[in-house]
């Protein structure tokens, strides 16, 4: 009988198969505590599926060594065997009980993962029994000190994951902030002594005091700093104390929980107060930080009396087995030289592993924001524990750097140019007197070293037109190093080329088959007419079988594509080829916030929070356009249409705007000059942005998504096919393709003409891009102002009607921008969530005249 596996190859997996799961299990742990803290800084799919991966084969591995082991353990050893070698595995069954504790750094991969809490601590005890049928039968063993002391450290490690999750499971953690019980004041009692007055025939009257509404509520806080209208900014130590505080206040936000308006106006206070937009944004990405740590690493769990002692004991007895076995004599002749090297190895690695959980523990926002307290005295000086934590933080504060912006301006020669930082071919021309830039506009990019971020710092565009065109994406900001900038363009254009090829050669195929299908059509029925023999075998052969082959071939090919998904994962990874990031600049996070803050003024009742939360342009377009026919045009194309109908237009008419002369249009003065194309850049990136999240988010969309796909492919197809009768369908240029589009006449409205079947809104688009001008025209305003404002009313909708898990699951993906506005509405009041404004009322029974 032929062996299927050759004898050598079973003889080499019988002897390192152990040795080989071993040193696997603790390479992914190795992988899982170094790479796992890097994904909530990127969205790179690269590095999310190397963890992905590993967390999946992680306890895999470990129960696979550990089954490989206690099989071991009752078999008859071989001739060859050195006769103590069990022994020493058995010292590696605790070992891999403490991998499956698994590091730090990460406990779920996904939300769904910490429901199954209940699942950890059955393998908890299975493991347990195992790695004690393993220590069991390897007795009389003289490494019993030793593998009693790493099965403590892995059986604490254990626990300590188990808890993580059973802490960070949504109910669980819904449960850990829902207060005691509050029955209200004792109505029973007061209407009994109510009714024994009355009987008594006393004059008796129930009096009812509210507690104070907002305008007569105490002004002192529980901190007094906090309502200090301060002059100086504040300290990184300040910072990631507020951002902790306001994480044990908003972190009910992921399990829908109400808040009282003692909670709404101490945020809004402290945000309103706030000197620099900055430090708003600082304190929302330190409060997700908290929040990601508290649902996906054990951190949350350290920072308890609990977890301290639990890993001072578990670091200490891993420590302590090390010096025992370490000075144990003749181990190098008990047992096999290899398996002392795996067992040092184990060792080596763990002790390093525990190192650095302890390192990133002790130097974590965590400890110091919560071995701190925040000052009532914001004048008093800081200890020299604040101190040192306050330089600890900042040396991860936001980096930012001045960039000169690309974007589209106006030349004396009425040309468009593009502005650029040491651009030689623009300094010629400009000497020249030709390209003569009407202004050179400066903005902050956010450049933070990688490994000090906090999130990914950019934000994903994606611009229908361009993708339309197959055009090259411009940037209109880069932060990227030249490395980085030549090893995008290395890696996409093949990617972009080769698409394009493929589209022309399948193309060029199709009217191949479709010609030669004509001619020889044309050939057999000439043939047939004159020929009944013919008509009767060849013309029926030909027509009902060798005709129909195509046809044929492509419907298995829709049904394979149907049944695995082809087409929606090509299509999605050609998309993605014509996403980038924009890196985030502070004039555009200082422009959010100032609408969100002046936004909530208004908002002083839940009512009228809520009505700014729905709000999705209709109010911008109120507020700032006199009442008459022209906003109430540009109104009915928010209010009248679908959330994701408005979107697409607003989008595809933002880019008509974007790529037109605006020369009578541009302000006379330098400042509003800024103002203008600094608006004007704020609505093509958050334009852009939204259009991915709608596209390639559908996650983060999925409350407000409605048809959106199927509006996009139809809008498509529609620009398709007019971009293929104006024949520029090749000329990849985004400006051609908008100008055909603007100068199309849509007096009449597309649907009296085409009907409601097609989703298409190509030319909806251009319809209200020309009603933007022509309201820029008679109001004087400049649209890009109320473009701008829109955009971000746009945003705030998408932010607050976004399933708060769908938030959390993407902050292990590099978090969004969309989770920063959601956060930084919560703190403004701006939620539908804050539904107790009066709190109790206190009755009192008033006896006499």
């Amino acid at each position: 009988m032929v062996d299927v596996i050759p004898k050598h190859i079973k003889d080499v997996w019988d002897r390192w198969n152990i040795r080989g799961a071993v040193i696997l299990s603790l390479t992914l742990q190795a992988i899982l505590i170094c790479f796992s803290p890097l994904r909530k800084r990127t969205p790179r799919r690269l590095l999310i599926m190397l963890v992905w991966s590993s967390y999946l084969l992680a306890d895999w591995s470990a129960n696979f060594a550990v089954g490989l082991i206690s099989k071991n353990q009752g078999k008859e050893l071989k001739p060859d065997d050195p006769p103590q070698d069990k022994k020493l595995m058995a010292l590696w069954a605790p070992f891999l009980l403490l991998h499956l504790g698994g590091p730090d750094t990460i406990t779920a991969f996904a939300l769904e993962d910490n429901a199954l809490w209940l699942r950890h601590v059955f393998g908890l005890v299975f493991q347990a029994i195992a790695g004690v049928y393993v220590v069991l039968m390897s007795l009389p063993n003289s490494l019993w000190v030793i593998i009693l002391l790493v099965f403590i450290s892995g059986t604490i490690k254990y626990l300590e994951r188990t808890t993580a999750l059973y802490s960070a499971s949504l109910d669980k953690f819904r449960d850990s902030m829902i207060e005691a019980p509050d029955p209200g004041p004792n109505y029973a009692k007061l209407m009994e002594e109510y009714k024994a007055k009355k009987e008594a025939r006393l004059p008796t009257k129930i009096i009812l005091i509210d507690e104070p509404d907002k305008e007569n509520r105490p002004k002192k806080l529980e901190h007094p700093s906090l309502a200090l209208k301060r002059k100086e900014k504040l300290t990184h130590l300040a910072i990631a104390q507020y951002a902790y505080k306001f994480f044990n206040t908003f972190k009910g936000l992921v399990v829908n929980l109400i808040f009282s308006f003692r909670e709404r106006d101490e945020s809004l206070e402290i945000f309103e107060n706030l000197v620099d937009p900055e430090e708003a944004l600082r304190i929302i990405e330190i409060e997700l930080g908290f929040l990601y740590d508290a649902l996906f690493t054990k951190i949350a769990v350290l920072h308890t009396i609990f977890g301290t002692v639990s890993r001072v004991v578990a670091s200490g007895t891993l420590v302590a087995a090390f010096i025992i076995f370490h000075k144990k004599d003749n181990k190098r002749r008990e047992f096999h030289r290899a398996d002392v090297k795996v067992t040092y190895t184990l060792f080596a690695v763990g002790l390093v592993l525990d190192f650095i959980s302890i390192l990133l523990f002790l130097f974590s926002d965590w400890t110091c924001a919560t071995h701190s307290s925040l000052k009532d005295d914001p004048e008093e000086p800081l200890s020299l524990k604040d101190r040192i934590f306050d330089k600890l933080l900042g040396l991860r504060k936001l980096r930012w750097t001045e960039q000169v912006c690309k974007h589209k301006c106006t030349t004396e020669g009425k040309k468009p140019c593009i502005t650029e930082r040491n651009d030689k071919s623009y300094q010629k021309k400009k000497k020249e007197g030709d390209g003569k830039c009407s202004i050179e506009q400066k903005h902050h990019v956010l450049t933070t070293t990688f490994f000090l971020r906090r999130w990914c710092g950019s934000i994903n565009v994606f611009n229908f037109i361009a993708f339309a065109t197959k055009a090259e994406v411009v940037r209109i900001h880069d932060a990227r190093g030249d490395f980085r900038r030549i090893s995008w363009v290395i890696i996409s254009f093949p990617f972009i080329k080769l698409n394009w090829i493929i589209q022309k050669v399948v193309g060029w195929i199709v009217d191949v088959i479709n010609d030669v299908h004509k001619w020889i059509s044309q050939r057999v029925n000439a043939f047939s007419r004159s020929r009944p023999w013919a008509r009767r075998t060849i013309h029926p052969i030909y027509f009902e079988f060798i005709s129909r082959i195509p046809h044929f071939i492509k419907s298995v090919w829709d049904v394979l594509s149907e049944f695995f998904d082809i087409s929606d994962t090509l299509d999605m990874v050609h998309k993605t080829l014509f996403v980038h990031g924009e890196p985030l600049t502070k004039e555009l996070w200082e422009f959010i916030f100032n609408e969100l803050r002046n936004k909530s003024k208004y908002g002083d009742s839940p009512e009228n929070a809520k009505r700014i939360s729905l709000a999705r342009g209709e109010w911008t377009l109120r507020e700032n356009l006199p009442a008459d026919a022209e906003r109430e045009k540009l109104v009915r194309y928010v209010t009248k249409v679908d959330y994701d109908q408005s979107l697409l237009m607003w989008h595809i008419a933002t880019e008509l705007c974007y790529q037109q002369h605006e020369e009578e249009t541009i302000p006379k003065g330098d400042d509003e000059k800024k103002e203008h194309y600094s608006n004007r850049e704020f609505s093509k990136i958050i334009s852009d942005y939204m259009m991915y999240l709608l596209i390639l988010q559908p996650s983060l969309m999925s409350e407000v998504a409605g048809i959106g796909k199927i509006r996009f492919r139809d809008t498509l197809a529609e620009a398709d096919k007019f971009f293929e009768r104006r024949h520029i369908e090749d000329k990849r240029s985004v400006k051609i393709a908008t100008e055909n589009i603007r100068n199309v006449n849509c007096e009449t409205e597309p649907m009296s003409v085409k009907g409601d079947r097609s989703k298409s809104v190509l030319f909806d688009a251009s319809r209200l891009a020309k009603d933007l001008t022509e309201m820029e025209k008679t109001h004087k305003k400049d649209k890009w102002e109320i473009l701008s404002k829109v955009w971000v009313e746009l945003l705030c909708y998408a932010a607050c009607h976004c399933d708060a898990t769908s938030h959390v699951e993407q902050l292990s993906r590099g978090a969004e921008l969309i989770n920063f506005v959601w956060l930084l509405m919560a703190h403004f009041g701006l939620t539908d969530q804050f539904q107790i404004n009066k709190g109790d009322a206190r009755a009192k029974l008033i006896i006499g005249k």
